[in-house]
């Protein structure tokens, strides 16, 4: 029984009588199916007959695997100091949004809507955004509002550019208040296009009618573009790589502050991110390096036409090999050489890439994400001798998939490996069914998939190894690294010591399985 005594989450409050008793009574007047029916269905949906009607599926997605555009624009806006993120549509999708983040990074998330409901759907949303421009400066008073859209605003044609020029020549903000804005449309692309799309329209803005008088190198530093990155430790550790280098350097969008706030009696709607300084002083610096190049296009296409850097090409850096790149690029367009404690970080990843190497060889493994986080898994996976046979990617292309069959051709742990794209976590159940991986590496949301594997059996399994985004059922996680050598330590750490569990739960029966030296791995 609940009582204010000993409150209770629905689990283990939904396994008292009381409440049993509530759900079978529920179960007499609904139009439920015999348990031997559903078990029928769920046998047939784990069959290879099923993946192929299910690989057939064109008009619905079943747990796409990505988010929307505007999702992306608003991180991009909260990597910049004084930013406040507006979302031109309608209050339920920015709801989602800050909930969205909330979960993943347990914190607040400032960002507002122009509260678009019927009227504006028909008239259009310009009114919605004289008003909103005007209140959110007075009440949140950020020094730049970077102004976004929904699917609401998109479909009806609203024109960011027209709507606040005639804000501010309503009197609504001054003329020379920072709002530079970018449409992202739910309905294509992806969290990655919102975020390239926000980053190209910020600096756009600071910079496309400012060049003259900038000159490439002018500022010694080296520019670094993150694109949509929800793991804080890896801002840090490039910050640490390119500091213990020598190298200047300035992070163009950097919400490490203000999304990993103390908890010191401050409430912090704003702190840290990227100046208005440093973004319009970008074009001086020596070349911009993209951590992230696949999704990065527009991002890639100004910052070659407009500032005139040669972007160098490179992979994400994650992994042994990609991090030596690098590493190695930065020491080219810089002149700085490698330190010896890089050096020695390499030489202890090396080391812990052999301690785990005779647990980690021949493991099979599937795995899902964005495109550059999972060709940088993919490429790790290889090198520690594990073997993916599921890549799946929702929100790639033909030529990234191209890449990434070139890296496993080029792996003897490669061969076994199939690459769908365009495809959602749904495929990815019938493909852990029908050809079984050892583990699955990915989001949150393949927790559905791993609850189903068990179902069937318990020689059925398939346990979930938590790296991605989002992750709303572990704490902390968003803290972690997963680029440099520091990376490849904590997924390395993370994937070796799920494969100890597993272990662990396959040797615990007394006298039966319990054949291993426990203590000796």
């Amino acid at each position: 029984m609940q009582n204010v005594e000993k409150i209770q989450p629905s689990y283990p409050l939904f396994r008292d009588d009381e409440y049993k008793d509530n759900l079978a009574r529920k179960k007499t007047y609904e139009e439920v199916y015999s348990p031997e029916k559903i078990r029928e269905v769920f046998d047939w949906t784990t069959s290879e007959e099923y993946k192929e009607l299910n690989f057939k599926r064109e008009a619905l997605t079943v747990n796409p695997a990505k988010a929307c555009q505007p999702l992306g624009a608003v991180l991009c806006a909260l990597g910049f100091e004084k930013t406040l993120p507006y979302v031109h549509g309608s209050q339920g999708c920015v709801a989602y949004f800050r909930t969205y983040f909330n979960r993943h990074f347990r914190e607040p998330i400032a960002c507002v809507s122009d509260s678009m409901t019927e009227d504006a759907a028909v008239f259009g949303g310009q009114k919605n955004m004289f008003a909103g421009l005007e209140n959110a400066k007075a009440l949140y008073k950020p020094d730049m509002i970077a102004v976004s859209t929904t699917c609401m605003a998109e479909v009806i044609g609203d024109d960011l550019n027209a709507f606040i020029n005639n804000a501010k020549k309503d009197g609504r903000v001054p003329q020379e208040y920072p709002t530079p804005f970018a449409h992202t449309p739910s309905f294509v692309g992806s969290h990655l296009t919102g975020w390239d799309n926000m980053f190209e329209g910020i600096a756009r803005y600071f910079t496309l009618n400012y060049m003259e008088g900038k000159q490439v190198g002018s500022n010694g530093k080296l520019n670094i573009v993150p694109g949509f990155e929800t793991y804080l430790g890896n801002y840090r550790v490039i910050h640490r790589m390119l500091d213990e280098m020598g190298v200047q350097h300035t992070m163009l969008c950097d919400p490490t502050e203000v999304l990993d706030t103390p908890a010191d009696g401050q409430f912090r709607m704003y702190a840290g991110g990227t100046t208005q300084a440093e973004i319009k002083d970008a074009p001086n610096a020596i070349n911009t390096i993209l951590l992230q190049p696949w999704h990065l296009e527009k991002t890639k296409k100004y910052v070659e036409n407009t500032w005139q850097h040669d972007i160098p090409k490179l992979n994400i850096p994650m992994g042994l090999e990609w991090t030596d790149e690098f590493l190695m690029k930065i020491s080219e367009v810089t002149g700085k050489p490698i330190p010896a404690s890089l050096t020695k970080e390499r030489g202890r990843l090396v080391d812990m890439m052999m301690d785990s190497h005779t647990w980690l060889h021949g493991k099979k493994f599937a795995i899902w994400g964005d495109p550059d986080f999972t060709l940088g898994l993919t490429k790790f996976l290889l090198e520690i001798g594990s073997e993916p046979i599921h890549i799946l990617c929702n929100n790639a292309n033909k030529r990234w998939a191209k890449a990434v069959q070139k890296i496993l051709d080029e792996s003897p742990y490669g061969k076994d490996c199939e690459v769908h794209i365009s495809k959602d976590l749904w495929h990815m159940r019938s493909l852990v069914f029908t050809k079984k991986p050892d583990f699955m590496i990915g989001n949150s949301y393949g927790k559905f998939i791993q609850r189903d594997t068990l179902f069937k059996g318990k020689e059925f399994e398939v346990p979930l190894i938590r790296i991605g985004f989002p992750i709303f059922d572990r704490h902390h996680l968003h803290r972690m690294t997963t680029m440099g050598y520091e990376g490849a330590m904590y997924m390395l750490t993370t994937i070796v010591n799920e494969v100890m569990v597993r272990l662990d739960e396959e040797t615990r029966g007394m006298g039966t399985t319990d054949y291993n030296y426990d203590l000796v791995r």
